[in-house]
């Protein structure tokens, strides 16, 4: 019986280019035995299928339930395919891309996977010890592409043009490195050199390649700069203390803890604690560097992470790093290479300019890298993983939003001042840039507006509306109003903590019209609804506005600026706050804080805290841990990096101060006149007299955190029962606190109540920009309605 053609022009919408999706489609359409066609275009892929439908549907099946590894599909659009409109297909083709506009994502660069390691390690292999190995299933992305679709034309690897063997490979649709992008090997593709300071290739001449000298000299104590897949890393031996030393003086980071690579699990397993959750971070496709607890038979250098209980480890993720490390005994530090608080750089000509007093030597390469990708940072909190800093490994992978998010026009959010990311919507997609950095430097400045404007390009995306944080000193909001005058287009402003409440809701998918929440905010600082400076929120949230309902006593930041770099200023703050100082040196005048604040010009001091010179207040949670954490004597007189102080102090509690305490164990806070305002006078009480009897750092930080913990509870408890509300929403840096999440949350559950709090997007302000895009999102569908 003779079965009548059928056909079906499919949309695969998602990620779903550079990651071996035509090919796949080919294999199990020539499986199915259908005619047609796939190809890539702005949106995504398209297939044109032509057969008996159950052939099709099959297709269908086998496309959803086995898509290449790295792929992300979002929707499959199925529409009949008319006789007039079928090209005359002979057989089912791999055709060319087309264009149109940009709808599509951009996969994130990926480690290298097993296929290629084995490559890399077959003796007879043609890609025996190559450093740029890679295939559809693995290598650079992002790192490498200057517009879409996602063609060899549009990346850095243009340049590179492939031998007859890897032609071969790139047209076979059979193979896996079918048009995979940046294809190539020893005869054609990239190449790495390793140069002295005067720029000068070491091993001309010689029979030791690039990689066993870097790792010769690694062994010997020097600093090398290591060009990456997205930048340009310092590395030394993580067990050499004087190269540890060395790197932290030139590179002038003094206290914030080193990243470290190793070759394998087993080694990271020498000197830390890896759950299995923990494991399958390390090994995904990612690949990110994942804070663990210190714990094993060795140890590193003690300067790898003063003041920490931590270690953040990486496996390697290309091919140069695991060709690298295999020549090692035991990690390195892979910091990012630039001086403290600058960007990494990313271009030969850069890594010598910038990294001159700094490095030893130069691990370079000549495939370009276009856009510079930091390493990601993820922590399993609450049962969670946790990303801290979203950047190579997940950036720019699209936060898909709920469907009524559909009809959202372009909208361009410029995130805040620290730990900057922006954010580009269109319907329910928002694309989340790599981590930006802090906008208070001029170089990464330059390295924001250069992105703005690629992914600008690369996504095709001409912003309707441009939003902003309200606070008018930070530069993003300055460029936004700029942008908004000079274009004509809406401007938005969003306030700081409602940002960081929606972009979680965002992330759980929340619908928008869902009851209002309880978002709980705790950071460092945010400007308010008042002009005043926020950072111990409690708000009723949802996606178009907020009602606060309750803070943290507002207190003096001493010296404006000053204050979240010199956490001894807050102890004076909150001490003057609280008790007349002649009265708190009368009692307490041994107390060597005390001394310490009396050594400094306390009169001055007193009277800018009276008249409020210089002096704005603060509802700040961060504020009040350097306050807590300098009178403990931690970071006392300076913080080199921000969150220094909360961080060392939640390193000083061990299990032992948390589990099996009574409730009164922690120390108290007060509602201040009935209000849900949090005042912390008890606190100081009980930890001055704790001061007095000695007792040690470690027991006071678990009290203050247990303290803070019940504190948190206690008043989002009650305003859920006043505010009938069933939902908290926990974010903000200070919840990157691994003992205040868990803590906080696990009571909330005990009370019956639906937690959310942040896991693909950082909490910290990286998260911003998504929070910022979604209220303006929500706004704009409010007024088209």
């Amino acid at each position: 019986m003779n079965v009548k053609p059928y056909a079906e022009r499919i949309r695969i919408r998602g990620l779903v280019q550079g990651v071996g999706f035509r090919p796949t489609v080919w294999n199990f359409a020539n499986h199915c035995k259908l005619l047609g066609a796939v190809w890539n275009d702005a949106e995504g892929v398209l297939i044109d299928a032509i057969g008996c439908k159950s052939a099709i549907d099959r297709l269908i099946d086998l496309i959803t339930q086995q898509p290449p590894p790295l792929s992300k599909i979002d929707a499959v659009e199925r529409q009949p395919l008319a006789l007039l409109d079928r090209p005359a297909y002979t057989r089912f083709e791999i055709i060319e891309s087309r264009g149109g506009e940009i709808r599509t994502g951009i996969v994130p660069d990926a480690a290298t996977c097993d296929a290629c390691l084995q490559d890399i390690h077959q003796p007879h292999n043609r890609r025996y010890h190559y450093p740029f190995t890679n295939c559809t299933h693995c290598g650079p992305r992002l790192s490498i592409v200057r517009a879409i679709p996602y063609d060899r034309a549009t990346t850095s690897m243009a340049v590179f043009q492939q031998c007859k063997a890897c032609l071969a490979e790139y047209r076979d649709p059979a193979d896996r490195r079918f048009h995979a992008q940046p294809n190539a090997c020893p005869a054609c593709g990239p190449r790495v050199w390793l140069e002295d300071v005067a720029g000068k290739a070491l091993h001309e001449g010689s029979d030791k390649e690039p990689l066993e000298l870097a790792a010769k000299l690694l062994r010997s104590g020097a600093i090398l700069a290591i060009k990456g897949i997205g930048g340009v890393h310092l590395a030394c031996d993580a067990g050499n203390e004087q190269a540890v030393a060395t790197l932290r003086s030139r590179k002038r980071r003094y206290h914030k803890a080193f990243a470290l690579m190793a070759t394998d699990l087993a080694m990271i397993r020498r000197y830390a604690k890896v759950s299995d959750q923990e494991e399958a971070l390390l090994k995904s496709s990612a690949a990110p560097i994942v804070i663990l607890r210190q714990g094993g038979d060795e140890t590193l250098a003690p300067a790898i992470a003063p003041g920490q209980r931590s270690l953040g480890f990486m496996l390697p993720y290309t091919p140069l790093h695991h060709l690298l490390m295999g020549r090692l005994a035991r990690p390195i530090v892979l910091t990012s290479g630039n001086l403290s608080d600058e960007p990494q750089v990313i271009s030969n000509n850069a890594a010598h300019d910038r990294l001159s007093a700094i490095a030893d030597y130069w691990l370079l390469h000549d495939r370009e890298i276009v856009n510079r990708l930091d390493d990601s940072v993820v922590r399993v909190m609450d049962g969670d993983a946790r990303i801290l800093r979203r950047a190579r490994g997940y950036a720019p992978a699209p936060i898909t939003l709920p469907d009524e998010f559909r009809g959202t026009p372009p909208i361009l959010a410029l995130g805040g001042e620290l730990k900057n990311t922006f954010c580009l919507m269109k319907d329910n997609q928002a694309i989340l840039s790599q981590h930006m950095g802090d906008l208070e430097n001029g170089a990464t400045i330059k390295e924001y507006h250069r992105s703005l404007e690629l992914y600008g390009q690369l996504f095709q995306h001409d912003p309707a509306v441009v939003v902003v944080d309200y606070h008018p000193n930070y530069l993003s909001t300055q460029w936004g109003q700029q942008m908004a005058e000079e274009r004509k287009i809406h401007l938005e402003s969003v306030q700081h903590h409602h940002a960081h409440i929606v972009g979680c809701m965002a992330e759980h998918g929340r619908g928008l019209d869902q009851a209002d929440v309880l978002g709980v905010a705790l950071d460092g600082l945010g400007m308010g609804e008042d002009g005043a400076l926020w950072g111990g929120e409690f708000l009723r949230v949802n996606y178009r506005e907020f009602q606060r309902l309750g803070y943290f006593k507002p207190t003096a930041m001493l010296g404006g600026a000053k204050a979240m770099h010199e956490p001894w200023r807050n102890t004076l703050a909150h001490l003057l706050s609280e008790f007349a100082w002649d009265r708190l040196s009368h009692d307490y005048g041994e107390l060597e804080i005390v001394r310490f604040l009396n050594s400094k010009p306390i009169a001055n001091l007193q009277q800018m805290f009276e008249r409020g010179l210089n002096s704005p207040l603060a509802s700040s949670c961060g504020r009040l841990f350097d306050a807590v954490a300098a009178a403990i004597g931690i970071c006392r007189e300076q913080a080199s990096h921000e969150g220094q102080a909360a961080i060392e102090m939640e390193a000083l509690i061990g299990h032992e101060f948390l589990e099996g305490q009574e409730t009164g164990y922690g120390y108290r806070m007060e509602w201040i006149g009935g209000q849900c305002v949090l005042g912390w006078q008890p606190l100081w009480h009980a930890l001055l007299k704790d001061l007095r009897r000695d007792v040690a750092s470690g027991v006071i930080a678990a009290r203050f955190h247990l303290g803070m913990i019940q504190a948190v509870t206690e008043t989002a408890l009650q305003l859920c029962r006043q505010q009938r509300l069933n939902t908290v929403v926990l974010s903000g840096g200070v919840f990157q606190n691994r003992i205040l999440l868990e803590g906080v949350s696990h009571k909330l559950r005990e009370q019956g109540l639906t937690l959310m709090s942040p896991r693909v997007l950082p909490a910290n302000d990286g998260g911003l920009s998504l929070g910022q895009a979604v209220v303006a999102a929500a706004r704009q569908l409010n007024r088209i309605a």
